[in-house]
């Protein structure tokens, strides 16, 4: 082993210690029942041989018969074992995973009342239940009450049912529908004293979690909105689906009987699964379509049910003769079937998606000629005159006097920037524009967003990570002087030597020689790179182009173009131009290497000269020089950064533009929750590289790593 690979092993240790050493602290709790289950678990043998095979399970195992012959202690021993070995991974790792994260939500003492309290409640809730019931008649009573069990599943499902009520919306009803769906399905369907206890496990522990947690802390509102609505209707499909695929391949014989001639057979299972997968990605998204296709299929199944007791009604009337197994089940089925039903008419107006066909029909709107006359009625940001370039799509408010422009891919509505908008109206433009993302849709999000968007974007109780940082120079009273500046001094005393000139010129009113230098640099400045060129918010020439564009060369006296630089304009509103955003820069690989110090220097100076406040330098993606990431998307997109540099240098840009002695202003991603921003993160790479596609991508980058 060489000296390096001998001290990784040291340092992978440590890291393990650390991180067992951080949970020991934060996790008392968890950590300390998780290492007794286990030590249990080897030292009784129970890991390698069934629990359940052994003439001591009686006196360790939990149920109706313990209680009755007196072994109380059962309560306590019962949840430290497992039924047989292969049910120690899923007991032990959702016991560390549910109670964990009740007790990270929580606190200790907190998470061990829940977790111990909903342990010991459930059970005995559930054995008396059996005790009330098994006389009665019931055959699945009868035999369950019979039964025993092991395992603490109990109290972790009460704990982290309990612990939802931390999580904001939509996350804490997310994590309800899938506990719920899990119960709902097992109860029904499969009916184990486990399964029962369980059930009511959730059935106690979520009605008191907001009261436990606290109103503060719970962040509900008093009706669903239209993602909860959706949620609930997702859930529901989603139970009757999981629930006809459990039957088919696990019969049973739960609380409501056994599920022969209830359950589907393998063709209609396919056809159903075939139906509901689409369904489900429809509702998720509010598709009318996917809608009306499942209130058609639930209608169906409920007035099965109904066409099923009409005719046993029937029957009896007339004395008919008729198998009544399976009659239970098949009647809770079509029950289940019909509140479904009734979620998804009580939900449609979360329902109103048009079609992509009607969507893409209607998607005509404003151009970038009322996007202009609003950005310069009533100013922006640095990075607002992008809204005006081609490929952006708008967003505008009723009353026509504010808009949002973005890139619609993958599902996803990224808006550039902050919203153009008069004085105080930009937190109802985001409002209104995520109704519409809602209504249509699309995930909403809002890309490199100020400090002034995100507020308003807060109050929908939406997220936010910084995703780049711009560079502000402040024009008033901008000398170059002291060491700071001297490579930007040495620049332009250097071109002076030189005979190298500034222009400061609009770009389509120069002659064919210069634009063809300029196209030449571009072309040389693209070969130069592995990844294809990027969009969005970064221009080429064609945006240099317009006329509203200046662009500064770097000539020297036999008419060679050195470098170029284009500037967008920045307005401050009532028709102004208060600054200048720095977008192209390209230079020859040959010429006057300090090229870029010199037209950036010169262009500050010549537009101080024309009354100009500011200059941007613009903010390079996924570069800043704040301090080190904290939570795990900063993390992502710190890792981001480190790979997407080689290939386009975004952070050596970013140290570039600091000889300029700017001030940082940072740039936000807007986002509505986490689990959005896999699919944002697709957009983005689209709308940087809308013609490429993912499998090119990927190609490009692989082969760049080869070389």
């Amino acid at each position: 082993m060489t000296d390096a690979g001998a001290a990784a092993v040291p340092a992978g240790g440590g890291r393990i210690r650390s991180t067992v050493a951080v949970l020991r602290q934060r996790l008392p709790f968890t950590s300390g029942v998780t290492l007794a289950m286990l030590v249990l678990a080897i030292a009784s043998g129970a890991l390698w041989n069934a629990a359940e095979d052994r003439a001591v399970y009686p006196f360790v195992a939990y149920g109706l018969p313990s209680l009755e012959a007196g072994r109380w202690w059962t309560m306590l021993t019962g949840p430290f074992f497992a039924v047989i070995p292969l049910y120690y991974l899923p007991m032990v790792g959702s016991f560390a995973l549910f109670a964990g994260f009740a007790e990270w939500k929580l606190g200790t003492r907190r998470a061990m009342a829940v977790t111990i309290g909903g342990q010991l409640v459930s059970v005995l809730v559930a054995t008396q239940f059996l005790a009330l019931s098994r006389n009665s008649g019931w055959l699945w009573a009868e035999r369950v009450a019979g039964s025993l069990d092991v395992g603490f599943s109990g109290g972790a499902l009460a704990a982290v049912a309990i612990a939802t009520a931390t999580l904001r919306p939509p996350w804490a009803l997310r994590l309800r529908a899938g506990l719920c769906v899990y119960a709902g399905v097992a109860i029904v369907y499969v009916g184990t004293l486990a399964d029962l206890v369980h059930f009511f496990a959730l059935l106690l522990a979520l009605p008191l979690g907001k009261r436990l947690v606290g109103t503060r802390q719970a962040g509900e509102v008093a009706t669903p909105n239209l993602r909860e609505w959706r949620v609930l209707a997702v859930a529901g499909l989603l139970l009757l689906t999981i629930a006809e695929i459990v039957m088919f391949l696990v019969p049973g014989d739960g609380p409501f009987g056994s599920d022969d001639g209830v359950s589907l057979s393998a063709p209609e299972l396919g056809v159903l699964v075939l139906m509901v997968v689409p369904m489900l990605n429809g509702l998720r998204k509010g598709s009318r379509v996917a809608w009306r296709w499942a209130v058609g299929l639930s209608a169906f199944v409920t007035l099965q049910g109904l066409a099923v007791a009409t005719l046993l009604g029937v029957a009896d009337i007339f004395g008919g003769d008729y198998d009544t197994a399976g009659l239970p089940l098949f009647f809770v089925d079509n029950l289940l079937w019909t509140v479904e039903l009734a979620v998804l008419i009580a939900a449609r107006h979360a329902f109103r998606v048009p079609s992509r066909r009607r969507l893409r029909r209607h998607a005509q709107g404003p151009g970038p000629a009322l996007a202009r006359s609003l950005l310069g009625r009533h100013g922006g940001s640095t990075l607002s005159w992008m809204t005006t370039w081609p490929r952006n799509t708008y967003f505008v408010r009723a009353d026509g006097r504010s808009y949002l422009a973005y890139r619609r891919h993958a599902g996803v509505a990224v808006a550039l920037g902050d919203p153009i908008a008069p004085d105080g109206t930009a937190a109802a433009t985001v409002t209104e524009f995520a109704a519409m993302c809602e209504n249509s849709g699309l995930v909403p999000c809002v890309f490199s967003a100020t400090e002034a968007t995100v507020a308003a974007t807060r109050e929908l109780g939406w997220q936010h990570v910084q995703v780049a940082e711009d560079n502000v120079l402040d024009l008033d009273g901008l000398e170059f002087r002291g060491k700071a500046w001297q490579d930007v001094r040495s620049a332009l005393n250097k071109a002076a030597k030189q005979d190298i000139e500034f222009r400061l010129v609009r770009l389509a009113d120069q002659p064919e020689p210069i634009l063809a230098q300029v196209r030449a640099l571009s072309e040389e400045w693209m070969s130069g790179k592995a990844m294809p060129e990027m969009g969005f918010t970064l221009g080429g020439l064609d945006e240099a182009m317009d006329p509203a564009t200046r662009v500064g060369l770097a000539v020297d006296a036999e008419g060679t173009v050195h470098g170029v630089t284009s500037w967008l304009p920045v307005h401050t509103g009532a028709g102004k131009i208060g600054g200048w955003t720095l977008d192209v820069m390209r230079r020859s690989a040959h010429g006057f290497r300090p090229v870029m110090e010199f037209l950036i220097a010169s262009a500050c100076l010549a537009f101080r000269e024309e009354g100009a406040r500011f200059v941007s330098l613009s903010g390079a993606p996924l570069a800043r020089t704040s301090s080190g990431p904290t939570r795990p998307v900063d993390r992502a997109l710190e890792s981001l950064g480190r790979v997407m540099e080689p290939y386009y240098g975004f952070r050596s840009l970013h140290a570039f533009k600091a000889k300029f002695q700017p001030r940082h202003v940072p740039l936000y991603l807007a986002f509505r929750d986490e689990a959005d921003l896999p699919r944002i993160g697709l957009a983005l790479s689209r709308a940087y590289l809308p013609d490429v596609r993912l499998r090119q991508l990927a190609k490009l980058v692989s082969s760049s790593r080869t070389r």
